[in-house]
This record gives C-alpha cells, structure tokens and sequence, in this order.
C-alpha cells in the first residue's frame, strides 16, 4: 500500500471524527484512492481500510462512550443511520457512534462495491443497510 493511500485513510477517518467530510465524500474518496472497504469496531477502538488484494491498514479510532449493549436493537440502530443520511441539525459521527452501540452494535462493515454497510451486533446479529441511490 502506498503512503499517499494510508493518508488518505486517516484523513477520511479524522474527517468522520471531526466532522469535516460526509459519509458520501469519504466514500468517494476511499473509492479515487482504490479502497475497496473499511470496517470500523466499536469494541477494540479500531478502524482498517482495504484494498482489493488484501492489502489493508489500520488506525485507531475514539471510544464510542461505553460498552457495546448486549442487545442489538435494530430499530435504534435503523435511527441511527436514518439521522446520519439526513445530517439532522446536531448530527456528528461520533454521536452516531454512541448511538449504534448503545443499541448493540459491535461495528460495522462498508463495502464500496455492495453499495452496503453491514452492521454486526454482539451476537451476531446483522442489519444491512443498502447505500441510498
């Protein structure tokens, strides 16, 4: 993996966190730098972006406010990302972070080719959430 492709990982991952990128603009430039996927897990703190040949790289990320519920609440979790595509006045990444895991969600998958972020819960539980056209 090239350096630039690395920086350009940690910009959009600081760009999430401080809100200075939308998720549609990370996307789009995950995608120009030939990222494949990210995953992000609330549990270890952590974000890894991919590349198609298996290449990936990894960063730390906040801590989501308090441990992943045991329950996977998916309507909660359904609000969640309804308030995140909407940009409701207020909305920040990292209070949809708080948010998702307060209703059970462990982390979640992005796949840029799916056009579909997977979210897992605890237990195994999942709901996809297909990318608005």
């Amino acid at each position: 993996m090239e350096n630039s492709q690395k920086s350009v990982a940690q910009t959009c991952l600081n760009g999430a966190e401080d809100g200075t990128m939308t998720f549609p603009e990370i996307v789009g430039t995950l995608m120009q730098a030939g990222f494949e996927s990210y995953a992000v897990d609330f549990r270890r703190s952590l974000a890894v972006y991919y590349l198609a040949d298996g290449q990936s790289v990894e960063f730390p990320t906040h801590k989501a406010g308090s441990p992943v519920a045991a329950d996977f609440n998916r309507d909660a979790i359904m609000s969640a990302i309804r308030e995140a595509q909407q940009l409701i006045p207020g909305y920040t990444y990292k209070g949809f972070c708080a948010k998702v895991a307060a209703a059970g969600c462990a982390g979640y998958i992005v796949s840029f080719s799916g056009r579909r972020a997977l979210y897992l819960g605890r237990t195994a539980e999942t709901h996809v959430e297909h990318f608005p056209d």
